[in-house]
């Protein structure tokens, strides 16, 4: 008999795309992996509502979740609602004491509403507005990745990642951080598998790490 397939659901990073995964490869003869996408949220939706809705596209029972930033944050959510196998997360939190004081000030003072959101219908604006003009390098990899441009989106979702309020860590959660991500510097972060030199986005440009090393983390090897 056969060796039982294990679904894997994978959930990209804020206004992302799974084409962020689109070099993580894990054997065919185990794992399948399968596509979470962001949607709109309705008017002032919960996350915790939000995330029951995009359960609604998980078709397998016992999976694999794996989130990249926001996603890891979203799969938390939805890993409320299911039975999960393994939950992983990748250059994210765990709860709101990893999440850095700039944001948490951003909560305080509600600056998170400042954020001109409507740029993002202009992705060279959007990216030099919010990342500088060190970005003009990188701003290929944004127009590849970026998928969504919904400002109504966008608001939600930093809205939703600043406010977050999960107190208590998941205990099971595994949790991949970069030592050189900007995002969330991992001076904040607990118990994780610290990657050498990986930055936020090292799903993309670190792959053979994840290649090498998620089927023995979500076999638990």
């Amino acid at each position: 008999m056969g060796q039982e397939i294990i679904h894997v659901y994978l959930m990209p990073g804020m206004a992302a795309s799974p084409k962020i995964f689109e070099y993580i490869k894990l054997p065919e003869s185990q794992f399948k992996m399968h596509y979470l996408e962001w949607i709109v949220p309705l008017d002032d939706e919960l996350l915790s509502d939000y995330a029951l809705r995009v359960s609604q596209n998980i078709k397998h029972d016992n999976i694999v979740l794996l989130g990249v930033s926001f996603g890891g944050v979203l799969v938390q959510e939805i890993s409320k609602y299911l039975k999960v196998n393994r939950l992983i997360i990748v250059s994210s939190v765990k709860s709101v004491h990893e999440i850095p004081k700039h944001m948490l000030l951003a909560k305080a003072t509600k600056a998170y509403k400042l954020v001109p959101t409507q740029l993002a219908s202009n992705i060279d604006v959007f990216a030099k507005y919010a990342f500088g003009n060190v970005v003009s390098k990188r701003l290929e990899l944004y127009k590849k990745y970026l998928s969504v441009n919904d400002s109504k989106y966008l608001s939600w979702a930093i809205k939703n990642m600043v406010c977050w309020n999960q107190e208590k860590p998941n205990p099971e959660i595994v949790h991949i951080h970069g030592d050189n991500d900007a995002v969330f510097p991992i001076k904040n972060i607990s118990n994780c598998i610290s990657i050498k030199n990986g930055t936020h986005i090292m799903i993309i440009n670190k792959y053979k790490w994840f290649n090498e090393n998620l089927p023995r983390i979500i076999l638990n090897d």
